[in-house]
């Protein structure tokens, strides 16, 4: 069930903001829609193998190349890439999939566009699932207060500086973007295969230029003013992320009117790889609830 070939994932192209998504679909037509929003650096590849057990358990689910990734449109220039563009991406896109209401389950940067959604789109969203991604409203302020949490997030500063991060991240064959994945997961959780499919993804034309600039974006995103989330979300946090503290996941949930968090203890940022059984299961209870 983990293949990237599965027969039952249907190839779409539809259409975001202004872009053209490149996405995945598998699951019954006429059940729920979950909408997967994977994060820095992957691709809908994240989901292959969380996508086929809800899928199994009555999900219709929808998994798209955000914009700027893999096969899907990468437009030039940090002012694409606003928190406003990447919600409504997604609302434009399940719309072309017949469905005015959809939950939305996002990891890392998926993860903060499903909290854009989930606050600025109450309408469009049922319910929401986060994994390893704060809050936007409360990022800023843990960090200040969190010494740890400031250290961690160097990398977002570096980032912001042009040209030299996209050199960077090429370099030797984007050996920082590779082994700052596979040393931050499980030994094996990231095995061969996928990080080659990624590894063609980051070599695609603007793609390095084009990720970075969800980054750039940022303190634009962060200045932002969102209302209290009324949607129910459910977080899931693995406790071992060597890039965001655990107490994230509690801060981020205080944006809420109705959820609830779930640790893996043992899991790391990348706990969709890791757990995979264990995340669907949450997932699935939560969803369908």
């Amino acid at each position: 069930m983990e293949s990237f070939d599965d027969p039952s994932f249907e190839l779409l192209r539809l259409p975001g903001k202004g872009v053209t998504l490149h996405a995945r679909v598998t699951g019954p037509h006429d059940g729920p829609l979950a909408v997967l929003l994977h994060g820095f650096p992957e691709t809908s590849d994240a989901w292959r193998r969380i996508a086929p057990l809800l899928a199994d358990a009555g999900l219709q689910v929808l998994m798209p190349d955000q914009r700027g990734y893999g096969a899907s449109d990468k437009p030039r220039g940090a002012k694409a890439y606003g928190l406003d563009l990447l919600a409504e991406d997604i609302v434009l896109a399940a719309r072309a999939m017949g469905r005015e209401r959809f939950s939305v389950v996002g990891h890392d940067w998926g993860g903060i566009v499903a909290w854009h959604l989930a606050a600025c789109k109450p309408d469009r969203v049922e319910r929401a699932a986060i994994l390893n991604a704060p809050h936007p409203d409360v990022f800023r302020a843990h960090a200040m207060s969190h010494p740890t949490q400031l250290l961690r997030s160097g990398y977002v500063a570096f980032f912001q500086v042009p040209v030299l991060p996209e050199l960077a991240l090429a370099a030797a064959d984007f050996a920082l973007l590779r082994n700052s994945m596979t040393a931050s997961a499980r030994p094996g959780a990231l095995d061969a295969a996928l990080m080659e499919r990624y590894r063609v993804a980051w070599a695609q034309p603007g793609a390095l230029g084009a990720m970075l600039d969800w980054y750039r974006a940022l303190p634009a995103s962060m200045a932002m003013k969102r209302p209290r989330v009324r949607v129910p979300v459910r977080v899931l946090w693995g406790d071992k992320d060597g890039f965001l503290d655990q107490g994230l996941a509690e801060a981020s949930l205080g944006c809420c009117e109705h959820g609830d968090v779930h640790h893996l203890h043992d899991a790391t940022h990348w706990l969709h790889h890791e757990a995979p059984t264990d995340v669907a299961r949450l997932l699935v209870e939560w969803l369908r609830g």
